[in-house]
């Protein structure tokens, strides 16, 4: 029998070094375990907690290589390029669940962890509440 599930999902954009995301491109899984923001990261999600338990599987996460494109403000002290000009940076999205509701004190603490970890000015870390099918 399918179920629904409650969940809050958690996405986080990571930078990550260009010869990162060249290698992952090109299938090599494990330059992600290499690269010095990224394997933190996952450390986080894999070392257990309420963030990719499945109950039978942990540390589940959703790794998805890109880039993404922003202008800094003039005020701003960017970690890639210069203030008031355009920059593309190599972003690793990891997507990961936990079966808890948003305001779950251990989920926001590992979220806490997250965001000091995050070499970013202002982190992109989606918490969002959503349902999960369950075989019940």
């Amino acid at each position: 029998m399918t179920t629904l599930r409650d969940a809050t999902m958690v996405r986080i954009h990571v930078p990550v070094r260009a010869e990162t995301l060249a290698a992952m491109l090109t299938g090599d899984a494990a330059a992600a375990d290499g690269d010095p923001v990224l394997a933190v990261m996952l450390a986080v999600i894999r070392e257990g907690g309420v963030l990719g338990d499945f109950g039978l599987y942990t540390g589940v996460v959703e790794i998805a290589p890109g880039w993404e494109s922003f202008r800094s403000g003039p005020d701003a002290a960017p970690t890639l390029g210069s203030a008031g000009e355009a920059s593309l940076s190599s972003t690793v999205i990891l997507t990961t669940y936990a079966v808890c509701g948003p305001d779950d004190p251990a989920l926001l603490a590992m979220v806490g962890r997250l965001l000091a970890a995050h070499p970013w000015e202002v982190p992109v870390i989606e918490v969002s509440p959503t349902r999960l099918a369950w075989r019940g």
